[in-house]
């Protein structure tokens, strides 16, 4: 299972009680959903405009880019001109670039 992210070590314990509430069938999947979605922390989407100044702020071209984020070269265009949205493992990776910068994911 794959480490999450929450809002902080209260609502982290909190959380691993109801998921074991859960597993026992005593709170139901829409709930489960719902409160997933109040303790961990979402990755936000991203702008055409962010997307690039990622990059141009890294200083490599798009298809280096691209590489480091194991896409190709035509999706990073097509994201940077708002053709397309970055979505799940690609959303996650940009999302750390803009915390952390380009060397967080090298």
């Amino acid at each position: 299972m794959a480490k999450r992210k929450y809002r902080g070590k209260a609502l982290a314990a909190l959380h691993e009680s109801v998921e074991g509430l859960h597993r026992l069938g005593l709170v139901d999947t829409k709930t489960m959903r719902e409160f997933d979605a109040s303790c961990l922390i979402t990755v936000e989407e991203l702008s055409p405009r962010q997307i690039t100044a990622l990059r141009k702020r890294a200083g490599v071209s798009q298809e280096m880019f691209a590489r480091y984020l194991n896409v190709a070269t035509g999706l990073v265009s097509k994201w940077e001109r708002g053709e397309k949205q970055p979505q799940g493992p690609s959303l996650k990776l940009l999302s750390l670039v803009r915390k952390k910068g380009l060397e967080a994911i090298a």
